[in-house]
């Protein structure tokens, strides 16, 4: 890939001393001159990164990092260009060794990082960090999945304390987190995975941290549950105990929340959701901010973590994205808040009608007045930049839970009546999806772990997409008919 001052160095990490590569050897003229290059390629991405900040969120969103330069460097393409190779080809032997000795920013091998992932990535990196005072970088994933997986897992690094290490997490989280935390975790490696049953209570927070407490975890809004907390409490609470406090913060996305504002560490999404609104690719991201605390680890870990994480765990386990997936997620990306804004005033709508439905026993939704949580939940979840005359409005998401009067057949008959609803396991696309928890997205977490988590048997979870409110409307009262 040919830089100039508005192209990315993809890959671009903190630079190993300049006293010498591995062992410790001193790098040969040829070594330094590369490394010299590499040095003044970041100088020009900071350059560049600095003065996408000053745009509004919208204007990032539509052209991250790409700009005019790199357009004309890759033949004029307005569009990010799609990299497909696998490896990266090299000038000479010198540069081939400042890149995988990380003395330079280069790609290398796509596995590990890649100049179209490094476009998402700087994309991410700056909407998370949008109104955020500090710097902040990105890590794509192959999946949600896999984010979560390696967002957490440099913190369980053994040590020599004979104590068993132990997590603190809520438990109203997604099917797959709790899996994670239970199976691999507790069950695999012995972790202690201690839930907190009520995320807005602090003090069931507080009595969970302590000194063999390596990360605490929290979702907002949950997934399905819709619960939330308090993130700035909860970040205090954690940064007191030296441990970093990480936010899955993917159905809100970053235009409505963006935890590192509020004292978050760590922020990983899944991307085959709302920011991946057209569900045309599976994928994750994790998104970090300098300086964070833990209490293992490298100092590089700390410093720069999703760029730790990309360069040593990520390159050591694998979980790559396609480039071809991170162009499609660019694309949808461009319009992430005005979809976010129109689906979040739908399923408002939508919660409303389920509220006064004679056939719901009752509603998830953090926007309705009343619901547990609403008064926090509207401190936190805001459109970015405001509604079209900019003035500051809230919006809760595109995402809701109704209980069906009449338990859990009655839900299945319910769900099973639809006829524009799509029943699916999916979330955040364009196409409104309606699942049953219960049998889909955290059946295998048992009764005892459903009931952990809040999660009833005759709850149906709507992710409400494009489609016009009135007819999405119809569709559910035909179906509650059948309850």
């Amino acid at each position: 890939m040919i830089e100039s001052a508005e192209t990315p160095a993809p890959g671009a990490a903190p630079l190993a001393s300049p006293a010498g590569a591995a062992g410790g050897m001193p790098l040969s003229p040829g070594v330094q001159l590369a490394r010299e290059r590499g040095i003044a390629r970041l100088e020009q991405e900071a350059a560049q990164r600095a003065a996408v900040r000053a745009r509004r969120f919208d204007s990032i969103a539509v052209h991250g990092i790409y700009g005019m330069a790199a357009a004309l460097e890759n033949n004029g393409s307005i569009i990010e260009p799609a990299y497909l190779s696998p490896a990266q080809h090299f000038a000479d032997s010198d540069a081939m060794e400042a890149t995988t000795s990380l003395l330079a920013p280069g790609w290398v091998y796509s596995r590990i990082a890649n100049p179209t992932l490094h476009y998402l990535e700087e994309t991410l990196a700056l909407l998370e960090g949008y109104g955020f005072d500090g710097e902040t970088s990105a890590c794509a994933t192959g999946s949600g999945m896999a984010a979560i997986s390696m967002a957490t897992m440099p913190f369980l690094a053994v040590d020599d304390d004979p104590r068993p290490m132990n997590i603190v997490a809520t438990a109203r989280c997604y099917g797959g987190t709790f899996q994670l935390f239970s199976e691999r975790f507790a069950r695999e490696r012995g972790v202690e995975v201690r839930w907190v049953r009520d995320p807005l209570d602090l003090g069931e927070w507080a009595a969970k941290i302590d000194g063999r407490t390596r990360f605490v975890f929290g979702e907002m809004p949950s997934n399905p549950g819709l619960s939330v907390f308090d993130i700035a409490a909860v970040a205090e609470l954690a940064h007191a105990a030296g441990v970093p406090l990480l936010v899955d913060s993917t159905v809100a996305t970053p235009a409505l929340l963006r935890p590192l504002r509020h004292g978050a560490d760590i922020v990983v999404h899944s991307l085959s959701k709302a920011i991946g609104g057209s569900g045309m690719a599976i994928a994750g991201a994790i998104v970090s901010r300098r300086d964070i605390p833990s209490r293992v680890g490298p100092d590089e870990l700390r410093a720069d973590f999703a760029t730790h994480v990309k360069l040593l765990p990520f390159r050591d386990h694998g979980p790559a994205l396609s480039p071809l997936s991170a162009l499609m997620l660019l694309n949808d990306l461009r319009t992430l808040r005005l979809r976010v804004d129109a689906w979040s005033r739908s399923a408002a709508r939508v919660a409303r009608f389920l509220a006064g439905h004679p056939s719901v026993r009752e509603v998830a939704y953090p926007g309705l007045a009343g619901t547990e949580g609403h008064e926090l939940a509207a401190r936190y979840l805001w459109l970015v930049d405001g509604d079209e005359e900019g003035n500051p409005v809230n919006r809760f998401g595109h995402l809701l839970g109704f209980r069906v009067a009449g338990g859990h057949e009655a839900a299945r008959r319910v769900f099973d009546s639809l006829e524009l609803i799509w029943r699916a396991t999916d979330l955040g696309k364009a196409k409104s999806v309606a699942t049953i928890p219960m049998i889909s997205t955290h059946q295998q977490q048992g009764e005892s772990g459903r009931e952990l988590a809040a999660i009833p048997s005759d709850l149906i979870r709507l992710s409400v997409g494009g489609e016009h409110p009135d007819d999405l409307v119809a569709d559910l009262d035909r179906a509650l008919a059948h309850a």
